[in-house]
This record gives C-alpha cells, sequence and structure tokens, in this order.
C-alpha cells in the first residue's frame, strides 16, 4: 500500500475519531442535563403567595410555577387554560389555598388524577371548608402552619434531600420571624384600636394584631364573595366612618367596585387614614415576607398619625 493511500486511511480513521467523540459528548452532557433535571421537584401553586414560600423552602431542588400572580387582577375570577391543566399533569406537588378561592384548581386535579402527586389543600390542613374566609396567607400562625407542610411534602418526596430542606425551612422560619415581630409590635402599640375594612380580606391579620374590626361582617363577606352587600350593612358601615371611631381603613387593592370606590371616599373626606391591601405580590418580584412587612409598615404609619392626631 503505497504511502499516500496509508496518510489517507490515518486521517479518515482520525476524522471518525473524532465525530465519535463529539457525538459521545454531546449525549454524555445530555444525559447529564437531563438527569440534573429530573432531580428537581416541580411545584404548582395556585397563588403566588404560597408559591414563594415553596420556592424558597424548595431552593435548587425545586422548580416552582405559581398560577395566580398579576396584583391588577381579581384572583376570584381566575379562569384556567390548557396550559395550567399541562402544569398540574406534571407537577409533583399541587398547593392549592381551597375554601373555594382557586374551585378551578380542584376541576384541573379531576380532570388528570395522578396518585402519585401529593396536593396541599391548605383550607382542609387547616379544617377550614367552603364558605369560610379564604385569606389564609394574611394569618401569620397559619403560614406557619403551611410552610411545616411543605416541609413535610418535600421531605416525603425526596427523602435524600431532607437535611436540604430541613436547612431551608429552619432559614424560612428565621426570614418570616421579622414580619411577624412587627405584628407584636403594632399589637403592643395600637391593640384594640377600631379600624374598619372594605372585605373580610384583613380579617386574620387585624386579629393577629389585636385590632378591633368593627366594619360590619355582612358587608365585607359579601364583597369579597362579589355581590351586593345588605343595605343596613352599607348605612352601619358609612356611620361608622362618619362618627370618627374608625382609625384607619384597609382597602383591598383588587376588588374594586362603585361601592367600596364610595367607602374609600367617605374616608377621605372623613381624613382617615388608608392603606391598600393585595391578594397578590405586590410587587411581584418581591418575597412573600417583604409584601408582609410593607403592608404593616403602612398600617403602623397610618395607625400612629390617626391615633395621635386623634388625641390632639
Amino acid at each position: 500500500m503505497s504511502s499516500l493511500k496509508i496518510s489517507r486511511a490515518v486521517l479518515t480513521f482520525l476524522a471518525l475519531l473524532v465525530i465519535i467523540s463529539v457525538v459521545v459528548v454531546f449525549f454524555f452532557s445530555a444525559a447529564k442535563k437531563t438527569t440534573n433535571s429530573s432531580t428537581q421537584l416541580n411545584i404548582v401553586a395556585g397563588e403566588d403567595f404560597w408559591g414563594s414560600l415553596a420556592s424558597q423552602l424548595g431552593g435548587s431542588k425545586v422548580n416552582v410555577t405559581s398560577i395566580v400572580t398579576d396584583p391588577n387582577s381579581d384572583p376570584h375570577e381566575y379562569e384556567s387554560n390548557t396550559a395550567n391543566a399541562r402544569e398540574f399533569a406534571s407537577a409533583n406537588l399541587v398547593i392549592l389555598n381551597g375554601a373555594g378561592y382557586d374551585s378551578w384548581g380542584d376541576k384541573l386535579l379531576s380532570a388528570s388524577p395522578n396518585p402519585k402527586q401529593k396536593v396541599l389543600n391548605v383550607a382542609s390542613l387547616l379544617g377550614k371548608k367552603n364558605g369560610d374566609n379564604p385569606h389564609f396567607w394574611y394569618s401569620p400562625s397559619y403560614v406557619n402552619q403551611v410552610i411545616s407542610k411543605i416541609e413535610e411534602d418535600l421531605i416525603g418526596l425526596a427523602p435524600n434531600n431532607s437535611n436540604y430542606f430541613k436547612a431551608r425551612y429552619s432559614s424560612l422560619k428565621s426570614n418570616l420571624a421579622a414580619y411577624q415581630e412587627r405584628i407584636s409590635t403594632i399589637k403592643k402599640q395600637f391593640a384594640g384600636v377600631k379600624v374598619a375594612s372594605t372585605e373580610d380580606i384583613f380579617v386574620y391579620l387585624s386579629q393577629a394584631i389585636g385590632l378591633d374590626l368593627i366594619s360590619p361582617p355582612a358587608f365585607m363577606e359579601a364583597v369579597a364573595e362579589g355581590n351586593d352587600p345588605p343595605a343596613n350593612s352599607v348605612v352601619q358601615f358609612q356611620q361608622q366612618l362618619e362618627s370618627g371611631q374608625v382609625k384607619l381603613l384597609v382597602y383591598n387593592t383588587q376588588t374594586i367596585t362603585p361601592l367600596t370606590d364610595s367607602i374609600k371616599k367617605l374616608a377621605i373626606a372623613k381624613h382617615i387614614p388608608i392603606v391598600g391591601v393585595s391578594e397578590t405580590i405586590e410587587p411581584p418580584n418581591l418575597s412573600f415576607q417583604d409584601w408582609m412587612n410593607n403592608i404593616l409598615s403602612e398600617i403602623q404609619k397610618a395607625l400612629a398619625k390617626s391615633v395621635v392626631s386623634s388625641k390632639q
């Protein structure tokens, strides 16, 4: 065989080795990537406040998708879509608020049952049912119960990462302590002060702070459910604002109606401080605890201004 033919054979052989090496590296990388991604648990949260907490608990071991995140829309009116259905079907853990707040999520679960999937219904965890006040995330004690259950579910799904999840849980508890300590501080300063709210979103937080929420329950519940409040509750609410006994009005920025707007305008006319609260994290890039802390800071400042001025 001539030297030229040998050289060509060697070159062809070397070229084949290069091609084989590239193919092997490609498939090894792809397999490694698939293996790495498969170690992440897929979590779907009906709302971003639970999603934020789940993400902080799961860290790099989870991929969290929150469905309801828009601070400019009413979460009660959310309608699911096919993308949501796919996300629910592929989730290892689904977190729903429950109590009728996200019934669209229950329908998605029923449409694609998965026996290997964990489902955390917050209302069920707390012993609540449809018709109960669903704004559980505004109660610090409820939040603590929920994160404990999420940690338990994560460990159940990925026991090999139990130490990692326990460390994340400990860190989150420390991070939540700041806003929960602010609640205690406000309670020491303003427990018993009379306040009002356009709907029952503020009930749990007002109870934690020790405030006296005097606005008619029938009014708050009807607005939260998208119904017209009884006429007598409207009159009673207006009289409370006009009498000067209310020191703060809490206003849901995501459930605005002509009636709640008129209540807000009456409070402004009577020089009653107003604090807006939302049902999803606002702004959306904040953590759950920073969102809560901002709301509490506004409440604390408003109460300080109102109570001090009323004593002068």
